[in-house]
């Protein structure tokens, strides 16, 4: 799919992320951090989101790639050192993703856009019925701390919730919780804009 909307030159690669060590991600022109979580490295999966944010390439996470954002963000960015995924490590004395009130598994709900982010941008309107197929999520107390860090919460559900996080300054930094793979309308436009993203990096570093 990707190929299809950026060009040509645009391939896809797989990563295991017990393998990403041992993977030069940083030559990647992009990092699409997809769901399948808990992943076989928390460790590689943090390293890839570290590595994209920190060298300006394109990020597109979902779903566990949006919960692995977060969890990046929080003890790299935030200083929230001892943050930990309630998947990975339930006794967690500082849980910044944990088990959702309500899973989310299988759902649709509205995402609400706030004007002039990326995220509402790129799909060209404030509201969205998107499909969500998972069972942790942000937790609320470390949301300002985020934010005060320079974190950008670009879309809530109806009851207020992050769904959507982006960082300004980024060529592309993007991630939802809910799996825009999964729209009965493909390509989401969410996914067309990572594919720009990649294009214009492609020029960008080759020249053209």
């Amino acid at each position: 799919m990707l190929a299809a909307l950026a060009g040509p030159a645009i391939e896809a690669y797989w990563v295991a992320t017990d393998d990403v060590e041992t993977n030069e991600i940083a030559a990647f022109d992009g990092v699409w951090l997809v769901p399948g979580s808990p992943y076989a490295s928390e460790a590689g999966a943090l390293e890839a989101v570290r590595v994209a944010r920190q060298g300006d390439i394109p990020f597109f996470g979902s779903c566990g790639g949006f919960q692995h954002a977060i969890l990046e963000f929080a003890r790299n960015v935030a200083g929230v050192t001892e943050a930990r995924h309630a998947e990975n490590d339930p006794d967690g004395k500082v849980l910044v993703v944990a088990p959702l009130a309500c899973s989310l598994i299988g759902h649709e709900a509205q995402v609400h856009l706030a004007p002039r982010t990326l995220a509402a941008t790129a799909i060209g309107a404030l509201h969205r019925t998107e499909r969500f197929n998972c069972s942790y999520g942000p937790v609320e107390r470390y949301e300002q701390t985020l934010v005060d860090a320079g974190l950008v919460v670009s879309g809530r559900d109806d009851d207020g919730m992050a769904r959507v996080i982006e960082l300004p300054g980024h060529p592309f930094f993007l991630a939802t919780l809910f799996q825009p793979e999964l729209s009965d309308s493909q390509p989401h436009p969410l996914i067309v804009s990572f594919a720009e993203a990649l294009a214009t990096r492609v020029r960008a570093t080759s020249g053209a």
